[in-house]
């Protein structure tokens, strides 16, 4: 990429889009094209091949998608694979129509069969069942990186694939019922700890967990993947042997340790119940990331260090700075 070239980031307002913008700009890339949801409705294929159409892009970041917890997926199943079927057939068609130099398409680690062998590498794709708490998600993902090698192969495209692990960071979603799972560990910590420094007495509340805390997750701070979708924008292309990488850290923590991490970070006294009549997902997920790393990009920000500087996010946010 130049630094001129015209560059759309779509879904630049959320979570993952947001942090590639900054990290675009920071770099000095100056041509961004930039449409919220009410300018440009990607579910429209012809709305989206009306931009296309009219911008011509040169390179096109496809962070937008609905995401969303355990919850979520498991309330609006139907949304989550029309939404995100959609986006990707009308990004990844009219990029290929409209002649962009290059897409990088961002999947997720639940692409994975819930039972695969860890750390997952990227061949384990499509070699197991998925779970099936997230599986409409995953099955579209699954869709978006399989047109990208569909129109590689037929067309001569240059569409990559990130497939990053559970992403966290300021800008994330906090709705308890659309949120996953650290963002809304550090709003219930959060909110039990205002509830209990205006109680009088010493009575403390409880936060509850689902599931019984066992599962084991990697956690990538937004700015790490932001960092990771440029360096393989700018030095990763379409081969024989991939189109297809894992960003992720390279190691793992349970939910049960993550939630009294957050829990000393925000500074919490009370209890941490896990309600074990939730479900726990898939046991285990820890993306192989030898790949991505052998290509010379590591992340590079600590679990802690990162959940301190999205708890700062979130206290400005909601207007509460709490002593220390």
């Amino acid at each position: 990429m130049k630094k001129t070239s015209k560059i759309y980031i779509a879904g630049h307002s959320g979570l993952v889009g947001s942090a590639i913008k900054r990290r675009l700009e920071s770099a000095g890339y100056e041509n961004l094209l930039l449409r919220r949801h009410r300018e440009l409705d990607l579910c429209d294929q012809a709305k989206v091949d009306e931009f296309f159409k009219g911008e011509r892009p040169e390179y096109v970041f496809m962070a937008a998608a609905m995401v969303g917890g355990i919850m979520a997926n498991s309330t609006y199943p139907a949304e989550f694979i029309y939404n995100n079927l959609a986006i990707e057939l009308n990004i990844i068609h009219s990029a290929y129509k409209y002649g962009v130099k290059k897409l990088l398409f961002l999947g997720s680690s639940c692409i994975y069969p819930r039972n695969c062998p860890q750390p997952m590498r990227e061949e384990h794709l499509l070699s197991g069942y998925l779970e099936p708490t997230n599986e409409p998600y995953a099955v579209a993902k699954i869709a978006g990186i399989k047109m990208c090698q569909a129109y590689n192969r037929q067309y001569g495209t240059n569409f990559i694939s990130a497939m990053p692990t559970n992403i966290y960071g300021p800008g994330d979603n906090f709705d308890l019922e659309t949120s996953h799972a650290l963002p809304a560990l550090i709003r219930k910590f959060h909110e039990a700890k205002i509830k209990d420094e205006t109680r009088s007495g010493n009575l403390r509340s409880s936060v509850t967990v689902w599931g019984t805390g066992a599962p084991e997750r990697e956690f990538l701070y937004v700015d790490d993947l932001a960092d990771a979708c440029v360096f393989l924008m700018e030095s990763f292309n379409v081969s024989a042997e991939a189109s297809l990488l894992n960003v992720g850290v390279g190691k793992v923590i349970s939910i049960g340790e993550l939630s009294h991490l957050i829990k000393d970070i925000v500074g919490y006294k009370g209890k941490i119940v896990f309600d074990k009549t939730k479900p726990d997902g898939t046991p285990k997920k820890l993306l192989d990331v030898s790949k991505i790393n052998a290509l010379g990009w590591k992340a590079k920000t600590a679990l802690r260090e990162g959940i301190e500087e999205t708890y700062r996010w979130y206290r400005q946010k909601t207007g509460t700075q709490i002593p220390r």
